[in-house]
């Protein structure tokens, strides 16, 4: 799917892969680690409504869009211009059934969260950077726990205040790697030593 079909479609294909890579290794149970899309909404779905919640011990997301996003106003603005012009299409690729479905108050978003944000028995860990351009406003990224969930909601600046890395450059930053090493090796942590990132993107 590329990461632009429908949410519960590319759910569906990661059940798949968690299936073969647990046959493969004989594992018991895995740690998912993802981006955006791939790290809230999608792996969110797979642990509600694919099984995955018995799969999956810990979901660690980064810069997660857990209940959606306005695009940074985009949504609302593509909407605004279909009405007016009566064109076929949205622009900046608004238009594709993943970006729908990560769009605030989509019937997919109200699905995964009519039974509130979290699954039993997995640990959820999101690194989150208020300076987010595209997951906006970046507090809908944050999770609430739920009946027998753990939730470790971290915000990159409450960590390394100087870090003003956005969306994009979440994927490369030092220190968020090191949040997600800590996450995923809790009792092999390491201090973050807070790499400056000057850029914003």
């Amino acid at each position: 799917m590329k990461a632009v079909g429908p949410v519960p479609d590319s759910a569906r294909q990661l059940a798949a892969y968690v299936d073969r890579v647990l046959a493969a290794t004989g594992a018991k149970k895995v740690d998912l680690v993802g981006h955006s899309q791939g790290g809230g909404l999608m792996p969110q779905w797979y642990l509600r409504f694919d099984g995955g919640a018995r799969k999956v011990h810990q979901l660690v997301g980064i810069n997660p869009s857990s209940h959606g996003t306005t695009f940074l106003g985009l949504a609302h603005l593509a909407d605004a211009v279909l009405d007016v012009a009566g064109r076929a299409g949205k622009p900046l690729g608004l238009d594709s059934p993943a970006a729908k479905d990560q769009t605030i108050g989509s019937p997919v978003l109200q699905s995964l969260h009519a039974r509130g944000d979290t699954e039993p028995g997995v640990t959820y860990t999101n690194v989150i950077t208020k300076t987010d351009e595209v997951v906006t406003p970046y507090t809908n990224q944050y999770l609430n726990p739920g009946r027998g969930a753990t939730v470790h909601n971290i915000l990159l600046q409450s960590v390394c205040p100087l870090d003003l890395t956005g969306h994009l450059g979440s994927s490369w930053d030092t220190n968020v790697y090191q949040l997600v090493l800590n996450a995923l090796g809790p009792v092999h942590a390491e201090p973050v030593r807070c790499t400056l990132m000057p850029i914003p993107v």
